[in-house]
């Protein structure tokens, strides 16, 4: 199998992204990804064992880029009320800015079966520990309650921001993901605060996609 990496590489993975978007998951064949990857069948399965390791490949990208990229902007922050702000606004922006990217991750991977929810558990885990860091930091310096539970409450904030995305992606009316950044924040960082209080959003956390 052909190294993962490279311009082949890459033009499958964005293919499949838009392909599955547009005709669910069933109903992409390996060729009409490859017609819009602008290679032929074959080519695919230099990169890709079948089309169930293209879509957990898929993910496996977008995600293991997303959670990167949001590493290296919290590292530059030091307030765990600072972190949580970033990371939902990063999260809707990104995927406010990539809608066919928010079909997938949000409708078509929920509808997959148990091989491709196990080959997507590895870099969503990843997601997760950057979550539980921000708040056990928060646990740690006294800006969060003490009595939270850690892994539950991880869960929360990713479940927040995962549903309020879903309604965003299947919804009839035309609105800005991005709006509910601030509203977000507001509700998790004062559930998670020591008394129902919490900083104001960081405006200049509002890097809203176009």
């Amino acid at each position: 199998m052909a190294k993962r990496t490279g311009e082949k590489y890459n033009a499958i993975i964005e293919a499949a992204v838009k392909v599955i978007a547009e005709n669910g998951y069933h109903n992409s064949q390996v060729s009409k990804i490859a017609r819009e990857a602008g290679v032929a069948d074959g080519t695919i399965y230099l990169y890709f064992q079948n089309k169930e390791d293209v879509l957990v490949s898929l993910f496996r990208v977008k995600m293991g880029d997303f959670t990167a990229g949001a590493r290296q902007e919290l590292k530059h922050l030091e307030n765990p009320h600072e972190k949580l702000a970033k990371l939902i606004s990063l999260h809707f922006t990104m995927l406010e800015a990539n809608r066919n990217l928010a079909l997938v991750m949000q409708i078509q991977l929920r509808q997959s079966d148990a091989v491709i929810r196990k080959g997507i558990a590895a870099p969503l885990k990843d997601y997760l520990k950057i979550i539980e860091e921000i708040i056990s930091q928060g646990m740690h310096t006294g800006s969060f309650r003490e009595d939270v539970n850690l892994k539950l409450a991880r869960h929360m904030v990713f479940g927040t921001m995962d549903e309020v995305t879903t309604s965003w992606v299947m919804s009839q009316r035309q609105y800005k993901l991005t709006d509910q950044i601030e509203p977000v924040y507001n509700l998790l960082a004062r559930a998670l605060s020591q008394d129902g209080q919490c900083r104001a959003f960081p405006k200049q956390f509002l890097n809203k996609a176009g």
